[in-house]
């Protein structure tokens, strides 16, 4: 088990300097914000423009512990294209991005990326947005199973997947073990859930697990571990129970312009408590 940091704090730093930089601040593992700035694919494929990608993860010493292939802002914004916009076109965007993702994947040795859930509801009624949801990924599934790399739904307040309940109503027609849950313990917390429960609840599905503070008022705006309202100890003791192997990638994008201190602080907040719940984070 690896406690990664996710690049998305760093946009307004090369991706390169990203991995020294959460090197240097004491974290194995690093999320890779596969968007611009950093590692957007087009920008990348073929192969051989990502030698100084590997390169530089070896160098620092970074395990990548997932591909965060949710926003497009290179294209659209933090949800759109979706796998559930009406437009044909906007939605082959969206399977397009995440097939270049995995591909990425492999070249990295990453073992899954986390994808939207949906998207923003829009227009259509839930039952076709789940029909077009399903339809992308059938497009999707094949090669993720080929590659061996995860596809990891991230539910998040205001899309399609926000809670428990619909995560596990989704999965009934889902027939491949290639998709799964990332689980944002954060998530959980603004849909009125306790994520201890939450994880052990789905958790046959867990993949890769994102970790940030949430406030009082379970307003989906993430805060530097502590800083909140999350009972961690709880969450990590279900993780110990349960036998959670994976890694654990801390996002923390709203602090942009203050990324080192705002992992700095988090890290010295997790570390006592992932190792009084006997957790190994690397």
């Amino acid at each position: 088990m690896l406690l990664g940091y996710s690049t998305n704090a760093f946009v307004k730093f090369p991706l390169v300097s990203s991995f020294e930089k959460i090197a240097g601040l004491g974290f194995s593992g690093v999320e890779i914000m596969c968007d611009r700035p950093h590692l957007y694919p087009p920008d990348y494929l073929p192969q051989k423009k990502l030698a100084s990608v590997k390169e530089s993860l070896e160098q620092n010493n970074l395990t990548v512990t997932n591909l965060n292939s949710f926003t497009l802002f290179a294209v659209g914004d933090t949800y759109l294209p979706s796998w559930i916009e009406p437009d044909q076109e906007r939605r082959n965007v969206r399977i397009q991005h995440t097939l270049d993702c995995l591909e990425i994947a492999v070249e990295l040795g990453c073992r899954s990326i986390s994808i939207p859930p949906g998207g923003p509801l829009g227009p259509v009624s839930r039952k076709a947005a789940f029909k077009l949801f399903y339809a992308g990924l059938e497009k999707v599934i094949p090669r993720a199973e080929r590659l061996n790399v995860r596809l990891l739904v991230e539910p998040e307040p205001g899309l399609l997947i926000e809670r428990s309940t619909e995560f596990r109503d989704f999965m009934k027609e889902i027939r491949s073990p290639a998709v799964g849950i990332n689980f944002d313990i954060g998530h959980f917390f603004c849909a009125g859930e306790n994520p201890a429960r939450s994880l052990e609840e789905l958790f046959p599905w867990v993949g890769h697990v994102h970790i940030e503070d949430i406030g009082r008022s379970r307003t989906h705006h993430h805060l530097i571990a502590g800083d909140g309202a999350i009972d961690f100890s709880e969450v990590f003791a279900a993780m110990r129970r349960l036998g959670y192997g994976g890694h654990i990638t801390l996002e923390l994008y709203p602090y942009e312009n203050m990324p080192e201190e705002a992992g700095r602080k988090s890290l010295a907040h997790l570390r006592p408590l992932f190792e009084k719940a006997g957790l190994p984070i690397g």
